[in-house]
């Protein structure tokens, strides 16, 4: 690992930000602005690795596997957030998709100092999450340098899980322990070595897309409507019948019927619709369609067709 900390880029001095204590307030926000259009570019160089990774998760998923991941700090809570989010939008079980941060719980809200300094700590911490083969986990640090992360992933990786690693440091001592590399080049912070502001934005921006374009993959997604959205509040169960109108183009008041025949399930009452079967066939289609909408449409439109 080395004590090189101030030769890492993340550690740097911002050369645009050297005077920030005497700028005026719009000077300040303005720098903030211009150095975040840094974000998206960096991500943008990456989105390779991006893809490969999201191809292992979305096969893990397929196959009975779960994504995990670990960090520390504010990397260990972009990842609780990040699978915290996951149910809600795409109606997943909660251990499918799991956060993992240094400390526990409570070090969501308040710094446990000293947890990210253990490698025994994060291989502990995937041990008890019963990690094996067939799962994905995914080691977050700004520095790349995390002890903790470090010792998750060689856990991960002895116990022939795939590890994937993301940091916003070039050749990041994570990276040894990955399959997967993604090392995202953001520059120096504005405020110097607070990670939680470029990093941070662009450790979200690629957490994002790991998730959604696995979700896409294994079927939670069919167009771009959230169809395996679970309808828990008003919010949502208005949403869920909107889905079902703009999919279908059927009016409200069938739209809530098919919601309510299809026991709050959208794809099914999409299906249903699109298929013209009553429920219990039309979600047979869809368990052998692999609970993918479109293959199920597809099929019985395709038998329809051909009758």
């Amino acid at each position: 690992m080395g004590e090189n900390l101030h030769q890492l880029q993340t550690e740097m001095r911002n050369a645009a930000s050297e005077q920030l204590d005497q700028m005026s307030t719009l000077e300040i926000v303005t720098l903030m602005n211009q150095e975040d259009q840094k974000v998206a570019q960096a991500v943008q160089q990456v989105l390779p690795e991006v893809a490969q990774a999201v191809e292992l998760i979305a096969e893990a998923l397929n196959n009975g596997g779960r994504l995990f991941y670990i960090g520390a700090g504010t990397s260990g809570r972009l990842g609780v957030l990040d699978a915290a989010e996951c149910p809600p939008t795409f109606g997943t079980d909660p251990a499918l998709i799991q956060g993992i941060i240094a400390g526990g719980p409570a070090a969501l809200t308040i710094a446990v100092e000293g947890a990210e300094d253990s490698l025994a700590l994060g291989q502990e911490d995937i041990r008890e999450r019963g990690v094996q083969a067939g799962d994905v986990v995914v080691g977050i640090a700004a520095s790349g340098r995390t002890p903790y992360v470090i010792g998750a992933l060689a856990e991960a990786r002895a116990r022939s899980a795939v590890t994937i690693s993301l940091s916003c440091n070039p050749d990041s001592d994570i990276n040894q322990e990955a399959d997967v590399c993604i090392n995202l080049s953001v520059g120096p912070e504005v405020v110097t070595g607070s990670t939680r502001l470029k990093a941070g934005s662009a450790t979200k921006m690629v957490l994002n897309m790991l998730t959604t374009a696995s979700m896409v993959r294994v079927g939670k997604v069919y167009g771009n409507w959230m169809v395996n959205v679970q309808a828990t509040n008003h919010k949502l169960k208005e949403r869920a019948k909107h889905i079902v109108m703009q999919v279908t183009g059927v009016d409200y008041p069938e739209a809530e019927r098919l919601i309510t025949e299809a026991m709050g399930d959208v794809k099914l009452a999409i299906v249903m619709q699109k298929s013209g079967l009553p429920r219990a066939e039309a979600a047979e289609r869809l368990q052998r369609a692999g609970s993918k909408v479109r293959p199920a449409i597809e099929d019985v439109l395709g038998e329809q067709g051909s009758a």
